[in-house]
Parts: structure tokens; C-alpha cells; sequence
């Protein structure tokens, strides 16, 4: 008797929010079919490359006596829910287990995995993804800024397929026109009759977060006004130098945005204050500057609410 043998699926870089909110699943018809998570961006994901800090590492005891270490990683978007248990690699288990020492020791742990994805619904309805990691490892910066590189880098080729898609009729021949992959027409169509609405601006979002740690500037680090208080023996002009550089950063700030953030239709306007708000500055400054930019003609509105460079 000849046995089939699963084909190993590829593994996608992916960051927490996308796998997260997924909602969608396909399973195989077959016994050795593979199982999919599709996410709202279109990806269908068997296995995932995630990485991020260690935030939480337990074990529990099941009923048959097993044990299964549950943990969280946490990358600049959100985070990642993993368990291990006796079924996995003994590599893996020695891992998790060396890694929850030094958690407790107080060390600060960044992992990177590759692990098959997971979907579960309860009798409620709700619905729930994790992952079952197949290998891992302890890993320094540099490490997680390829890792981030990477499934940016992915994540923006799957925001660009999906606004092809979105641009013409949900049937395959039209994706193929539009100039979308092959590989990834039926989960860009799962998606679309699946989920109603998709926050793409939230997606960029994260990726800028994400594009902060790669040049070597922790989120927490990213350029904030700065306010300086005036003492005794100081005069105000002090005050109004500091203010106006606040200004002129913010400017500075908000143009990069535009900039980044631009596919050609502009960018809206809650976009522009969220990201400005990330970066430490108030949305009410952020609005008064879009006004300033437009009345000086550096910005207009292609349409209502949706800001352009000239």
C-alpha cells in the first residue's frame, strides 16, 4: 500500500495583526489536504515565520498529565499566541523550557519561529487563531530587523494585490488581468466574499511601526515634540524657538506621512492624525498643520477628507 505524503506548505512572514484577525478558515477535503488560515489581506497561510519579544511563557498540566507551555510574542503590530506540548520536537520543548528560565531571571527574550497556523471555534461562535511552532530560536536585534524587513516586505506585496482587487470584478480572470499572481487569486477571493470591510490604512499603520525598529529607532524613541518649561533667569524666546521647531517638525512629519502612506488616490485624514499621534504629536496640532499646508498650497483634497501633495 503506498502512503501519501502531505506537501510541506511554504512558510509566510507575517506580522501579528494580520494572522490575528483572521476569521476565515479552509480546511482539506483529503486526509493528508493541508488546512488554511485565509486573512483579510488574502494571504492562505498554512505555516509562519513570526517573530517579537517574549512577553509570557507558562506551562499547564491536561487532563492526561501532559504538559503544554503557552506563550505570547509580541511584535510592533500585536501579538502572536503559541503553545508547545509533548508532541513537539524535542529541540522545541528544550527551547521553551531553557526560555522560560531566563524569563523568570528577568532576561529580555526576543524568538523568531516557524510554526503551522491554527483556527478554532468555540459553541459561541468566537473564533480564535494561534500557532504551533515547529522550530525556533533566541535571536538579537539585527536578527529581528531581518525578520521585520521581510514581513514588511510581504505584507506590502499583499496590500498591493488586494487593492488590484478590490480595483476590478472578484472572478479570476479579472485578478489575472490586473497583473495579480496566480498563487494568489483564491485567497484574494476567499477574502473578499468573506470579509466585509478591510482597515488597509491600519495595516500601513503597523508597517510603520515596524519600518521604526528597522532604522534602529525603537517605536518608543520615535521623534516627539519637545516642550521645553522656562526657569527662573530665562526669557520666553526660549519658548517660541522650541514651539516653532515643535512646528516645523510636525510639518516635516506630516509631509513624510503623505508621502509614505500615498498610492496615488492621497490619504485620509484620520490616517495622517493616527500616525501623527504615534509619532508623540497631538491630532489637534496634526489638523491645524493639514489646514496650514493646504491654504499654503503644498497639499490639496482630490476629495473630500483625502489629502495629496500638489
Amino acid at each position: 500500500m503506498i502512503t501519501r505524503r502531505a506537501k510541506r506548505q511554504p512558510a509566510v512572514h507575517m506580522l501579528a495583526s494580520e494572522f490575528s484577525e483572521s476569521t476565515l478558515h479552509e480546511k482539506g477535503s483529503g486526509e493528508y489536504d493541508p488546512s488554511f488560515v485565509i486573512t483579510k489581506l488574502g494571504a492562505k497561510v498554512n505555516r509562519v515565520v513570526v517573530s517579537g519579544m517574549l512577553e509570557r511563557l507558562e506551562p499547564r498540566e491536561t487532563s492526561n498529565g501532559a504538559t503544554i507551555w503557552q506563550g505570547q510574542l509580541r511584535d510592533p503590530s500585536g501579538l502572536h499566541y503559541f503553545s508547545v506540548g509533548d508532541y513537539e520536537p524535542e529541540s522545541m520543548r528544550e527551547l521553551v523550557i531553557d526560555a522560560s528560565k531566563k524569563l523568570e531571571s528577568g532576561d529580555t527574550l526576543m524568538m523568531l519561529m516557524v510554526a503551522k497556523a491554527r483556527f478554532f471555534q468555540n459553541d459561541e461562535g468566537a473564533i480564535y487563531t494561534s500557532i504551533r511552532p515547529e522550530e525556533g530560536a533566541i535571536i538579537g536585534p539585527s536578527r529581528y530587523r531581518q525578520w521585520l524587513y521581510e514581513a514588511c516586505k510581504q505584507t506590502l506585496t499583499r496590500i498591493s494585490n488586494h487593492q488590484k482587487a478590490y480595483s476590478c470584478e472578484a472572478n479570476a480572470e479579472a485578478y489575472a488581468e490586473s497583473g495579480i499572481e496566480r498563487e494568489w487569486i483564491n485567497g484574494l477571493l476567499l477574502s473578499r466574499s468573506h470579509y466585509e470591510m478591510v482597515d488597509i490604512e491600519q495595516y500601513k499603520f503597523n508597517l510603520l511601526r515596524a519600518l521604526d525598529i528597522i532604522e534602529n529607532r525603537p517605536i518608543e524613541d520615535s521623534p516627539r515634540p519637545v516642550v521645553k518649561l522656562s526657569t527662573d533667569g530665562q526669557d520666553q524666546d526660549s519658548d517660541t524657538s522650541s514651539s516653532a521647531d515643535d512646528e516645523d517638525s510636525l510639518r516635516e512629519t506630516v509631509l513624510q506621512l503623505i508621502d509614505s502612506l500615498d498610492k496615488g488616490e492621497g490619504v485620509d485624514f484620520d490616517a495622517i492624525l493616527s500616525n501623527a499621534a504615534a509619532r508623540g504629536f497631538s491630532r489637534d496640532a496634526a489638523e491645524e498643520v493639514l489646514d496650514e499646508l493646504s491654504e499654503e498650497g503644498i497639499l490639496h483634497e482630490p476629495r473630500f477628507g483625502w489629502f495629496k501633495r500638489t
